[in-house]
């Protein structure tokens, strides 16, 4: 079996499973946030039990829509802040932890080897850390809620094998990008994202994260990656155990749907052009495109690893006049981080302008909204129509680096060429 095969057949209590094969599986953790958890409990109590089938294992995170734009907002934040204290669950508040993805594994509530379920598309995250993470609806959270257990179809596997040493400002983002633009934004539907091979190996968590984080924008149920040495130093001190890793490898003889190989070695920054994320380019083939706004952030690439290539971009530079430059960190840890390496200064010097951690305009919140006809260059994950603001604006999807430099020049640019020569 492959590592997801695994991971389902020990949830469910089987020896072994098999693609198309329906399984009731265990789940480890689950989670909502302020847009996707009102529903879920209005869901859950309409169900009529008193309480979640464990409070230790329902994580709250207000993330989306903070602070509070609205009267609304606010009314679906004290729902949510009452029905954790009812139900005594983990809860982050606003200004308590960030955006969901990032806090999730930072407070150790991400273990290899688990099932993890999150009212979010993008809780394919947790892959990174060997865990079987996906994204659920609301009112699935609230049976998961009084349950503790979801039927899942066990998917066919994908392994993407990558090899090559990546160039200097050429990402993780780059790469997750390019394999979007190969395999198309429904070229893995209700498949496992097995992202395997030398340089995942080399990778940062971060930038596993990165790749894990964006599997759902080709259709995947989940994205994982073997945990290893990397991911023990990471969760040490945040969890309270580990498992045997060696227990969460794919066997030599796992069967997968096809396997894609990419050598990172010549590739160039890569952007995702309107409005489809697997509208991929190589950055000197996206042309002159100017841009009003340059965003560094999300649950793609608001982490420290991001947010030091940014600066380091940045420093001693200027955003152009005309440009509007947000930076936002993932998370208060991450803020805390960069405040103390002198990162938020060097932003704050280059006309930057470092918001509150939180979604920030990911998803047309209510930071950093787009008029009409305007171009934002993004680190997040999305680029549809409406995504960012008004429906006649553009959003271009590429790494911080890319980003970091377009903001310098005023349109899309290769950072390698800011480079003095």
């Amino acid at each position: 079996m492959n590592i997801t095969e695994k991971i389902l057949a020990k949830a469910s209590g089987k020896k072994s499973v098999s693609p198309g094969e329906i399984v009731d599986a265990n789940v480890d953790m689950v989670m909502v946030h302020d847009l996707t958890g009102p529903l879920a409990v209005e869901a859950f109590k309409k169900i009529g039990i008193p309480k979640v089938w464990d409070n230790q294992k329902v994580v709250v995170i207000l993330d989306h829509q903070v602070p509070a734009e609205s009267v609304k907002a606010a009314e679906l934040h004290k729902t949510m802040r009452q029905f954790a204290k009812d139900q005594n669950l983990t809860f982050y508040d606003v200004g308590r932890g960030g955006i969901c993805h990032q806090v999730m594994p930072e407070k150790g509530h991400v273990t290899p080897g688990t099932i993890i379920l999150g009212a979010d598309s993008h809780t394919c995250t947790y892959g990174a850390f060997g865990a079987f993470a996906t994204g659920i609806g609301s009112t699935e959270a609230a049976a998961v809620f009084a349950t503790g257990k979801i039927w899942l179809k066990v998917p066919s596997a994908i392994k993407v094998n990558v090899a090559g040493q990546f160039q200097k400002y050429v990402t993780p983002k780059d790469l997750v990008l390019a394999i979007i633009g190969k395999l198309s934004v429904d070229g893995a539907i209700y498949k496992s994202a097995e992202f395997t091979g030398p340089t995942i190996k080399n990778m940062s968590i971060a930038g596993r994260m990165t790749l894990c984080n964006m599997a759902v924008e080709m259709g995947a149920k989940n994205g994982i990656i073997e945990p290893d040495e990397a991911t023990r130093r990471f969760l040490e001190g945040r969890v309270s155990s580990l498992p045997d890793f060696q227990a969460l490898k794919s066997d030599a003889d796992a069967v997968y749907e096809r396997t894609v190989e990419f050598d990172v070695s010549g590739m160039e920054p890569q952007v995702a052009c309107p409005s489809s994320v697997d509208n991929v380019k190589p950055v000197s083939e996206v042309g002159d495109v100017p841009v009003e706004q340059a965003f560094i952030g999300s649950c793609t690439n608001g982490r420290i690893e991001d947010l030091r290539l940014a600066a380091e971009i940045l420093k001693g530079k200027r955003v152009k006049e005309g440009v509007r430059a947000l930076v936002i960190p993932a998370s208060q840890e991450v803020y805390k981080q960069a405040l103390n390496e002198g990162l938020i200064e060097i932003f704050s010097d280059a006309g930057a302008i470092v918001c509150g951690s939180a979604c920030g305009p990911c998803l047309g919140g209510h930071i950093g909204l787009l008029a009409a006809d305007e171009v934002c260059v993004s680190t997040s994950n999305r680029n549809f129509i409406g995504r960012m603001g008004s429906t006649k604006a553009s959003v271009y999807l590429a790494s911080p680096a890319t980003v970091a430099a377009s903001a310098v020049t005023g349109k899309i640019t290769n950072p390698a060429t800011l480079e003095a020569p």
